[in-house]
């Protein structure tokens, strides 16, 4: 893609993001949005060879799908479906985005499709800053999983706080970091259609909420 062109033409480049992809290979994501502030809006999502566009005038989009087709060729595979793993489902009230896919290939990977599921993705009150039992003979059973749960939050913030955590320990992970980590899988296992929920009339307002414990980290006593 002629990433000047699209410059040219009134859009902005974020700086590229980075995601983690099989074999651990880094590959940017892009998004263009115009600098102009008028009436249309159009943002422009790149991965290598894919691109996300989203407007609010079908007129623009189609007038700047042609400009597109004369600059590469490009084909229309029409309303987003799927893309990079995360997939979206369409309804009357707005849009669903789940990966429900990724998930289960998630728990699939580490051998526990068929365990029994958890309700819970953590125990409450754990220690695992603390854990001194044996370390992970091989830690990339414990690194692959986790990295690819880091991919699952984007659409499942229910496992944030979770991922969150066993990400801390992926230097030297121990038994009960594992532990912990099945745990995680097997949560996912009983609610792989988790997703978030992108409702059709609304400002897209982000609204975070904290609920600290300032001591309850034995090594930050934060």
């Amino acid at each position: 893609m002629d990433f000047v062109k699209l410059c040219d033409n009134g859009f902005l480049s974020s700086p590229p993001n980075y995601v983690s992809m099989p074999l651990f290979i880094p590959m940017p994501i892009i998004l263009f949005l115009p600098t102009g502030k008028g009436m249309v809006f159009m943002a422009l999502l790149v991965y290598v060879d894919n691109i996300v566009l989203a407007n609010n005038d079908r007129h623009a989009c189609d007038d700047f799908k042609r400009y597109l087709h004369s600059c590469f060729s490009i084909k229309d595979l029409g309303l987003l479906k799927y893309f990079l793993g995360i997939e979206v489902a369409r309804g009357p009230k707005g849009l669903f985005l789940s990966q429900h896919k990724y998930a289960l290939e998630i728990v699939d990977e580490c051998g526990l499709l068929s365990g029994k599921p958890s309700a819970i993705p953590m125990k409450e009150n754990h220690k695992l800053a603390l854990a001194t039992g044996p370390h992970l003979v091989d830690a990339g059973s414990y690194h692959r999983p986790i990295v690819r749960l880091i991919d699952l939050t984007i659409t499942r913030p229910d496992l944030c706080y979770a991922v969150h955590i066993l990400s801390q320990f992926m230097q030297a992970p121990h038994e009960d970091h594992m532990n912990a980590a099945r745990r995680v899988l097997k949560y996912i296992k009983g609610s792989p259609d988790c997703g978030i929920v992108i409702h059709a009339n609304t400002d897209l307002q982000l609204i975070g909420c904290c609920d600290s414990d300032w001591g309850s980290c034995p090594l930050t006593r934060r």
